[in-house]
């Protein structure tokens, strides 16, 4: 109903002169804190779970928003905290001097998007004797942070700049000017702030995902900045950062979950006949465990997820066709074919009458009793009628060719209608010129044969659609057995998490022993 209204355009059918994205995923290990936080956060799961915790003071969207915090730094958790020299921050500055330096020629420039640990005021950076950048107070944020580790690598201060740091429309205009042209070179921001309306493409040779936003459509702002006409780069670099065995690889997936659903509606393509929301904004309890684990078989829970969803939309897009075609077979397509039939008959048999008036050029026409045997002088009797005309309603005024002649005015469109009416009707719009009148009524008569030729040919599309109807009505869902296994999987793996039985080799166990258990567990 949405395709019936809507006129979808998406990148892949505008085809627009962009550059091309080279993705990169940086996977980092995890600190042995950041290890034992994701394992906490499992703890405090299950007492969420467990209906001890008061849901304002702890819950799952409070845990997930204190794991995407660790994941992109364990310092914003606490500026104590050690600065791991392997974290996906450490690896965004090199990065993002290695960009630098290789576009040094061109001057090209990068974005760096994050949505946590953003700013919240201009702070004093202080240098010692050697040159060296560091914060009053240490660790601020990510943006402050990344902001001296590149100033302590070489690049001048006036080169790295705050979205945050233009808080007026002049600001912007101005700071965007300056990335344009390259005396910027990198800027940082959060989505919100660095996302539609953000122009500064000229010069974007990359883009950093630092952290992961909570919608597919923040990842399309956020590349859209880069990927765009008015780029000189042939092609753009993409960063995707991932903090291994923390709550990243969630997100990624929920990213990937949302934008199937949305790409399913939001397509240039025929979309599928329905869909199923994933727009969850918390990880679930087994998710948490899974994550705390370090258990391998995450992947497999979150791919079965999608597989099953898949499959279960492509079962019930195939029963909903296969019970759509069987109405057809059973009561559409006999009423089409039966009221076909009737009317290839009823055209049949008024091209016989106009056969018996074939060798005649005007055989006359009778109107109201009189015979006119001139076609003028029959046109000028039609006009007058419509002119002495009283109501809308249908009536007989006389005969031609063997056919009743019925006239009436169509209240809608505003005009005169002759219907010759043999065992078919035909009709005919009138105007105000009379001999004009004669000639539309001679194409009409003539325009016969062509609608008995074209429900013809109606009749036989009419009968191979009903045999096609038959045949996919007889053929089975081609991904029933694929069904029925990912399903009983994805039965087991998650009842096995649930039992708290998460160990590799728990979940690593063959059909015959999956089955067992599942049925166990049903009991």
């Amino acid at each position: 109903m949405f395709k019936e209204c809507a006129d979808i355009r998406t990148a892949d059918t505008l085809d627009l002169p962009v550059p091309e994205a080279n993705y990169h995923t940086v996977v980092t290990k995890p600190s042995d804190f950041q290890k034992e936080m994701v394992a906490e956060f499992a703890d405090r799961a299950d007492v969420v779970r467990s209906g001890k915790m008061d849901p304002t003071i702890d819950n799952m969207l409070k845990i997930t928003n204190d794991g995407r915090k660790l994941a992109l730094d364990q310092r914003i958790l606490n500026s104590m905290l050690e600065d791991d020299p392997q974290s996906k921050i450490n690896a965004c500055v090199e990065n993002i001097l290695k960009v630098y330096r290789d576009t040094a020629d061109q001057k090209g420039t990068q974005l760096v998007f994050s949505d946590l640990s953003t700013p919240q005021g201009a702070l004093e950076l202080t240098k010692d004797e050697n040159g060296v950048y560091s914060l009053p107070n240490g660790f601020s944020n990510v943006y402050e942070d990344i902001r001296v580790k590149l100033l302590n690598k070489g690049i001048p201060r006036d080169e790295i700049a705050f979205i945050h740091e233009a808080n007026t429309d002049a600001k912007k205009i101005d700071l965007f000017s300056k990335v344009r042209s390259g005396k910027v070179r990198i800027l940082m921001g959060s989505t919100s702030k660095m996302g539609a309306g953000t122009n500064v493409q000229d010069r974007l040779a990359a883009l950093h995902h630092v952290d992961v936003p909570w919608r597919p459509a923040d990842i399309e702002q956020r590349e859209g900045r880069a990927i765009r006409q008015g780029n000189n780069n042939e092609s753009v670099d993409i960063f995707r950062y991932v903090t291994e065995n923390t709550f990243d690889a969630y997100m990624w997936q929920t990213i990937e979950s949302k934008q199937k659903y949305i790409g399913q509606i939001m397509t240039s393509k025929a979309p599928v006949r329905s869909c199923e929301d994933v727009d969850e904004a918390a990880l679930s309890y087994a998710e948490v465990k899974m994550l705390a684990t370090g258990n391998p078989y995450i992947k497999e829970k979150m791919d079965l997820d999608i597989a099953v969803s898949r499959l279960r939309l492509l079962q019930s897009d195939y029963l909903s066709r296969k019970y759509e075609l069987e109405d057809k077979v059973a009561k559409h397509y006999p009423v089409m074919i039966e009221h076909t039939k009737e009317t290839v008959r009823g055209l049949k048999a008024d091209m016989d009458l106009l056969r018996q008036h074939q060798s005649e050029d005007f055989p006359g026409m009778e109107i109201e009793g009189v015979l006119f045997k001139e076609r003028a002088a029959a046109g000028a009797a039609i006009v007058e009628l419509c002119k002495r005309a009283k109501d809308s309603n249908e009536r007989e005024i006389g005969t031609y060719k063997g056919f009743k002649m019925l006239l009436s005015f169509d209240t809608f469109d505003r005009h005169f209608k002759l219907n010759c009416k043999g065992t078919m009707s035909h009709v005919t719009e009138l105007g105000a010129d009379a001999l004009g009148n004669m000639t539309r009524i001679e194409n009409t008569l003539k325009g016969v044969a062509d609608r008995a030729e074209a429900n013809e040919e109606k009749l036989q599309e009419l009968r191979r659609q009903m045999e096609n109807a038959k045949e996919e009505i007889g053929r089975p869902f081609k991904q029933e057995q694929e069904l029925k296994e990912k399903t009983e999987r994805l039965t087991a793996v998650n009842a096995l998490l649930n039992l708290g039985d998460a160990t590799p080799e728990a979940v690593d166990t063959t059909p015959e022993e999956t089955q067992e258990k599942t049925q166990e567990i049903q009991r």
